[in-house]
């Protein structure tokens, strides 16, 4: 099987182990702190127990970078290392708000930079993302591409969610430009809506995003045609640490990315 075929295969796995656990008392329960520091709930355990089980039982020689479950050797001659996300917004799915996701992703290095596969799972709706590097991006099996003509509604996606005080007045004069700004809860999907051309501009400055977090959704919006970057305009990279946050801007042209780094008050080398 091809690395993607393989993401696809256990994203649909969690999706047929957690549907029915969404929104219900079980997925909240407590179980404990998690190695990217967050409270692990139920519904986490038994998605990422459905991936580590599925690559195990396909004996896919790996080490998993996991967000819960920290570092796992499958191999002792690892191929590369899978991203996972088991489930992104855990919030959402826990309260039954209909916006999380499975991300999964593969990089044959230990580098963000180097991610060749990606996968989003919507698991409320079964949509999925895919993209491998240089080869497009792609919903339940359609290509995909960001919004490159100029919508009826400029969109923007904002996560102010437990954002700085200091670094909200950053965002002032993006807040009042927009008529249209949305945040969901779940960064990998609002990356994947974003490939999709549904969000014109995503914006996170927290400074809290997880490598975990953004893996997948990255290479989906860079293989949908869109610029994603750091705050001093480069490419998002790093090696795989549970210590490293980061922030982005997304935007489906270069115009928009210019002009959203004019009014954040960030380097614009475009």
């Amino acid at each position: 099987m091809k690395v993607i075929e393989i993401l696809e295969e256990a994203a649909k796995r969690v999706h047929k182990n957690v549907k029915h656990l969404a929104g219900t008392k079980e997925s909240g329960t407590d179980h404990g702190v998690g190695a990217g520091g967050d409270i692990s709930r139920r519904i986490d355990i038994v998605a990422e127990k459905t991936v580590l089980d599925y690559l195990r039982e396909i004996n896919f020689e790996c080490t998993v970078f996991g967000e819960e479950c920290g570092m796992v050797e499958l191999s002792p001659n690892p191929k590369g290392f899978v991203i996972m996300d088991a489930i992104d917004g855990s919030t959402n799915a826990v309260r039954g708000l209909p916006f999380y996701c499975c991300s999964l992703a593969f990089t044959p290095e230990d580098r963000l930079g180097s991610v060749t596969d990606g996968v989003v799972m919507d698991l409320h709706n079964g949509d999925l993302y895919s993209a491998s590097k240089g080869k497009g991006a792609y919903m339940n099996g359609k290509k995909i591409q960001v919004h490159k003509e100029k919508p009826v509604y400029f969109v923007v996606g904002v996560d102010i969610s437990g954002i700085s005080s200091d670094a909200l007045p950053r965002l002032a004069p993006i807040l009042a430009a927009s008529n249209h700004v949305r945040h969901f809860g779940a960064v990998a999907l609002e990356l994947a809506i974003f490939a999709r051309g549904l969000v014109d501009v995503f914006v996170d400055l927290r400074r809290k995003l997880r490598i975990t977090d953004i893996a997948a959704g990255y290479l989906i919006a860079l293989e949908a045609g869109g610029y994603v970057v750091d705050e001093n305009y480069m490419p998002l990279d790093s090696n795989l640490s549970y210590d490293k946050r980061i922030s982005f801007i997304a935007a489906a042209n270069k115009e928009t990315l210019a002009e959203t780094m004019r009014k954040l008050g960030l380097p614009n080398n475009a």
